[in-house]
């Protein structure tokens, strides 16, 4: 249950980014909220332990290139085409690293995702873009799901998400800043950019409880749900054209990865 309703929440703040003016500019912001927003609740719960640091500071380099990357396709790509190859394949990556002992059903799983990620792609007129974009992301989310895996059983939920949120936020909002100049940040603060700061936190924290009640791949597996999610939201809020393909790519990246979580 805490991973869908981190599924939910993933796709609804996704969703929110792609459609902003400025999407670096508005993931800049989101990022510094969610750090500003949730600190006192750190802080009043703080529980960290000395081991958490390896795992923590891997984590937010991976969360660094992964926000970094995030907003780059959301301006080029359609996010029915990003979201459901990011997603999909990181269950997909974190199963890769314990390959040895994958069982015919896993197997099958990602049969079934690679698959998908084709038909998301197109067959008639595929966007090779928008593909290699949500790969890059896939190992991003994939890197940073093993290493909290791990490092949330030295730490607190809430403490846990301010290690591995805040470097990253700082710098990624500090790049925009210097880039694009504090008129560009403003202009992106609003109700849309606050609701997917505490859309993305929740997410992210649901998750990292999930980690802490269950294995790394079950928990990537369940979360990926948000794939079909993402390209419903897509096709309505955003007037994307999400055909027969795509909608059938989305429902066997699903199916894969729920073959994943058995």
């Amino acid at each position: 249950m805490l991973a869908l309703a981190a599924a939910f929440l993933h796709a609804g703040w996704n969703l929110l980014l792609a459609r902003a003016r400025d999407v670096q500019s508005a993931t800049a912001v989101v990022l510094g909220l969610s750090v500003v927003l949730f600190a006192p609740v750190a802080a009043v719960t703080w529980d960290v332990e000395w081991e958490v640091w390896p795992w923590a500071l891997g984590s937010a380099a991976f969360e660094l290139a992964y926000f970094a990357l995030l907003a780059f396709p959301y301006e080029r790509s359609a996010l029915s085409v990003v979201y459901p190859v990011a997603r999909g394949l990181a269950p997909v990556l974190v199963l890769a690293v314990g390959i040895a002992s994958a069982t015919r059903g896993e197997i099958a799983g990602v049969a079934l995702v690679c698959a998908g990620v084709l038909l998301v792609r197109g067959l008639r007129q595929p966007e090779g873009r928008g593909v290699l974009l949500g790969a890059l992301i896939a190992v991003c989310i994939a890197g940073y799901t093993l290493l909290d895996n791990r490092g949330i059983e030295h730490a607190n939920a809430f403490a846990y998400f301010e290690l591995v949120i805040g470097v990253p936020g700082a710098v990624y909002l500090a790049a925009i800043w210097r880039r694009r100049g504090a008129p560009a940040l403003r202009s992106e603060l609003g109700w849309s950019t606050l609701a997917a700061a505490v859309a993305a936190t929740l997410a992210y924290v649901l998750v990292l409880l999930a980690l802490d009640r269950a294995e790394a791949a079950p928990v990537a597996a369940v979360r990926e749900t948000s794939v079909v999610i993402a390209v419903a939201l897509a096709a309505v809020f955003l007037h994307e054209r999400v055909g027969w393909a795509r909608l059938a790519g989305a429902a066997l990246v699903v199916t894969g990865v729920a073959l994943l979580s058995f």
